[in-house]
């Protein structure tokens, strides 16, 4: 018996061995770089190095906060709110009138601060009671405030408290969206921020087309409003990959020149590619959406506010074309500012993909020179 003992003993102490042995091993491989990993960093330094030759920006320096510089006038009114003065911002949106590309744009930014904290669009309320510019904020910071609760997690990671608070924050606004249609009647702003709940509150498909003439007798090509209705017809939401595409073919090709919605059949196809390689990005259809997008860029208004998330795309896509340089003229024109697609569905990563996506462009093209 002792004998036996002995010998299942030393089985016991060679089977811990090894297993420490094969532990070690993996742990070597797991946190150990292979000879590819050290050629896939030294390729990535010698990039990132290129981009800093020619001036443009690291990581840490890229602003995850907008897709450009804002103008002068949004930025002190953003400023001032976050101190509690609304004048400024009462101030920037009657400047822009009837101007609704401008005006929903900088409604939004302002409906964003108000939805974090809303003392100063109190304060606004209570010397306006019926302003249309605040009830418009108010609408839109709502919504906002909605899709805060919600996460940005997937439905199925949604908990029942964040989906209950949601839908009940959604079905309020919709009353505070009639009454800024109601006190500006022309303005397509409160509509736009109904897609939102449309897509939330899971609108069908006709009470969607509905709400779409409301906008598209207001604003027939306005690119927030598509870009927001394009969201809704996707498959991930409430339509489907072929529904996406012909709301966003259609609506490319029935806008004039510099109305930017070339910008949709790209995101359309974005939205829906899973694919592992660039085969789908390189067919005759997508080089020629390319094109057509360049084009409306070219003849945009250099002010336009969506201007700079058309150029993010661009460089994204022409890039995935193996057309480095370019690629690198739309990559310098947006640098600094990363929150527009591809980048911003990256989160936190967003700056880090950016800045990868362009250091590889860069330096192809040096190399090439």
């Amino acid at each position: 018996m002792t004998v036996l003992l002995w010998i299942l003993g030393i089985l016991a102490v060679a089977a811990v061995l090894f297993a420490l042995w094969l532990a070690w091993v993996f742990l070597k491989e797991f946190f150990s770089p292979s000879p590819d990993d050290d050629a896939d960093a030294a390729e990535a330094a010698a990039a990132a190095k290129t981009a800093e030759k020619l001036g443009l920006l690291p990581v840490e320096r890229q602003n995850t906060e907008h897709a450009a510089p804002l103008p002068a006038d949004w930025a002190a009114a953003l400023t001032a709110v976050r101190t509690g003065d609304w004048r400024p911002a009462a101030e920037l949106l009657g400047g822009i009138g009837r101007d609704w590309e401008r005006r929903s744009a900088a409604g939004y930014l302002l409906a964003e601060r108000a939805a974090e904290e809303d003392e100063w669009l109190l304060a606004w309320e209570t010397a306006l009671p019926d302003d249309p510019d605040a009830a418009m904020i108010r609408a839109r910071s709502t919504v906002i405030l909605a899709w805060k609760l919600r996460g940005a997690q997937s439905g199925a990671r949604t908990t029942r408290e964040q989906a209950e608070g949601f839908h009940r924050t959604l079905r309020g606004a919709r009353e505070e969206i009639a009454r800024a249609a109601a006190l500006n009647p022309d303005d397509p702003t409160p509509y736009i921020a109904e897609i939102w709940v449309a897509l939330g509150l899971g609108y069908p498909n006709a009470e969607m087309e509905k709400l779409w003439a409301q906008i598209t007798t207001r604003a027939p090509h306005h690119y927030e409003a598509h870009f927001s209705a394009l969201q809704y017809w996707c498959a991930k939401w409430r339509g489907s990959e072929r529904l996406a595409a012909d709301f966003a073919e259609r609506a490319a090709a029935e806008a004039p020149a510099g109305s930017l919605l070339t910008a949709l059949p790209l995101i359309a196809h974005f939205e829906h590619d899973d694919s592992e390689d660039t085969a789908a990005d390189n067919t005759p259809l997508m080089l020629a959406r390319v094109e057509a997008a360049l084009a409306d860029a070219a003849a945009a208004d250099p002010a336009h506010p969506r201007l700079p998330e058309l150029r993010h795309l661009l460089a994204f896509y022409l890039h995935l074309q193996d057309r480095d340089e370019a690629a690198l003229e739309q990559f310098r024109l947006v640098d600094g500012h990363v929150n527009a697609l591809p980048w911003r569905y990256r989160g936190d990563g967003m700056a880090r993909h950016f800045c990868q996506v362009r250091d590889t462009v860069a330096h192809r093209v040096t190399a090439a020179d």
